[in-house]
């Protein structure tokens, strides 16, 4: 072959490496050769962990959130407090919260064991895991982009300042995801993960003894399980099908009994109410919208090439 025959096959061999990966440097099949059992390791020891507890789910989907929105999707989460390091964990919205971190645990473990040495990222490991709940919650599957690194620091102020609040009004979310990267579209579907999990009664409290936009037999339902002084860590569910990935939560926006004020402030005038209806009325729609975004949040600041590590545990820096 002469080169210049060979000329068109370089060219397309060039082509389809750049495509099968993406801006972000992140790509699905990033481990299908360097360890191709890690993504079914992933995918068993989370359903093992929904059969003990299906609220499991909701937890190891809340923590990729809170890790992504706090300097990327880089496993900060997950470190431990050190002399070093300022825990993510002890920040205002995970501290006595946030929780899953001994599924994680084992994922990497049983992940590491299959795969001979450590290859696969705990920043990977939140990611899958919070498809894999999605999926063994009946919501809806995505192909998830891999290669992300470890970081080597946290950062509980930015954790503070950056995870949104359960009290912020609609101007204040909107702001706050587009410091994300993350539009109106992406706030709206992404918040339609509280269609799995529970809160606790301080992140609900002042929105049933003080709003005025909430149902008047929810709130007074709310306020047997929520007194006005203690009881801080009572749990209501978010959704009434709190263990179903559904479009329950969007039903109760539109009736007025969303939990905790950030959610309620969706159905208001404008886009984001009118999404909040649509996705009421339409579950394929809401269903294909949110992989779509799960997979833009994935790609916020990844750690590739380079860049971080490939940590041995994930509460630790190696």
């Amino acid at each position: 072959m002469n080169i210049i025959s060979f000329l068109p096959l370089f060219v397309s061999l060039v082509f389809t490496i750049a495509t099968a990966s993406s801006d972000s440097g992140l790509y699905p099949s990033y481990y299908d050769r360097v360890c191709p059992e890690a993504l079914p390791t992933i995918k068993r020891v989370v359903e093992d962990a929904l059969a003990q507890e299906r609220r499991m789910g909701a937890s190891l989907l809340r923590l990729h959130f809170h890790d992504c929105f706090v300097n990327g999707c880089d496993a900060s989460i997950l470190l431990d407090q050190t002399t070093t390091i300022d825990s993510e964990k002890n920040a205002a919205p995970n501290a006595n919260s946030a929780r899953g971190f001994e599924v994680i645990d084992k994922i990497k473990s049983e992940v590491d064991k299959v795969c001979g040495v450590p290859v696969v990222s705990c920043a990977d490991i939140l990611t899958v895991a919070a498809r894999d709940s999605v999926v063994a919650l009946g919501g809806p599957t995505w192909n998830v982009k891999l290669g992300r690194r470890d970081s080597t620091t946290a950062s509980r102020t930015a954790a503070d300042a950056n995870i949104p609040s359960p009290f912020m009004d609609l101007p204040a979310l909107i702001k706050n995801f587009q410091d994300q990267g993350l539009d109106e579209e992406d706030l709206v579907v992404l918040s339609g993960a509280h269609t799995l999990g529970f809160a606790q009664c301080r992140t609900f409290r002042d929105r049933i003894y003080s709003d005025t936009n909430i149902d008047p037999a929810f709130a007074s339902h709310l306020r047997t399980i929520c007194p006005q002084v203690g009881s801080d860590s009572s749990l209501a569910p978010l959704d009434p099908t709190p263990a179903s990935f559904d479009v329950k939560y969007f039903t109760n926006l539109v009736s007025k009994k969303g939990l905790l004020r950030s959610d309620q402030a969706l159905f208001n005038s404008g886009e984001t109410g009118e999404l909040v209806s649509e996705y009421n009325g339409n579950q394929n729609e809401f269903f294909e919208d949110f992989a779509e975004s799960m997979i833009k949040m994935g790609d916020i600041k990844p750690l590739t090439g380079n860049r971080g590590q490939i940590r041995n545990n994930c509460r630790l820096v190696n």
